[in-house]
C-alpha cells in the first residue's frame, strides 16, 4: 500500500467538511429565519387581536350609550359583555408577557401553538364584531330615518 500524502488527506478532509459545515450553517440560518418570522407573526396576531377586542369594547359602549335609557347604569348583559372583553384583553396580556419572557427560548411547536391560539380567538371574535358592526349600521340608519320623519326636519 503506497504511503498517503498528508496534504492529500487534509485536502480530502476539507473537501468533505466544508460542504457539511455550509449545510449546517444554511440549516441554522433557515431555522433562525423561520423563528424570526414566527415571532413577528405572533406579535402581529397579538396586535390584531388587541385591535379586535378594543373595537368590540368601543362598539358595545356606543350601542349602550345610544340604546340605554340611563347610559351611566349598565345592565347585567352589558356588564357581562364588558367583562368578557376585559377577560380577553387580560388573556392577551398574559400571552404578550409569555412572548416577552419565553418566546426567545420556546420551541417552534410552542410558537406555532401560541399563534394558532390567537388565530382561533380572532376567528371566534369575528362573527361578534360583524354582528356588532351590522347592529351599529342598523342603528345609524334608524336614527337617520327618525330625524327625517321629525316635523321641521
Amino acid at each position: 500500500m503506497p504511503p498517503v500524502d498528508a496534504s492529500l488527506t487534509i485536502d480530502l478532509a476539507a473537501a468533505l467538511t466544508l460542504p457539511a459545515a455550509a449545510a449546517l450553517g444554511w440549516s441554522w440560518r433557515h431555522r433562525q429565519g423561520r423563528r424570526s418570522a414566527s415571532l413577528r407573526h405572533l406579535l402581529e396576531l397579538a396586535d390584531r387581536l388587541e385591535t379586535d377586542l378594543k373595537t368590540c369594547r368601543t362598539g358595545l359602549r356606543r350601542a349602550h350609550a345610544v340604546l340605554s335609557p340611563d347610559p351611566d347604569l349598565a345592565t347585567a348583559s352589558e356588564q357581562e359583555a364588558a367583562q368578557a372583553v376585559d377577560a380577553g384583553l387580560r388573556s392577551l396580556l398574559r400571552q404578550r408577557i409569555w412572548i416577552r419572557d419565553r418566546a426567545a427560548a420556546a420551541s417552534q411547536p410552542e410558537l406555532d401553538r401560541a399563534a394558532h391560539s390567537m388565530r382561533r380567538a380572532r376567528e371566534r371574535l369575528r362573527p361578534l364584531l360583524q354582528a356588532l358592526g351590522q347592529a351599529q349600521r342598523d342603528l345609524d340608519s334608524a336614527v337617520r330615518e327618525h330625524i327625517r320623519r321629525e316635523p321641521g326636519a
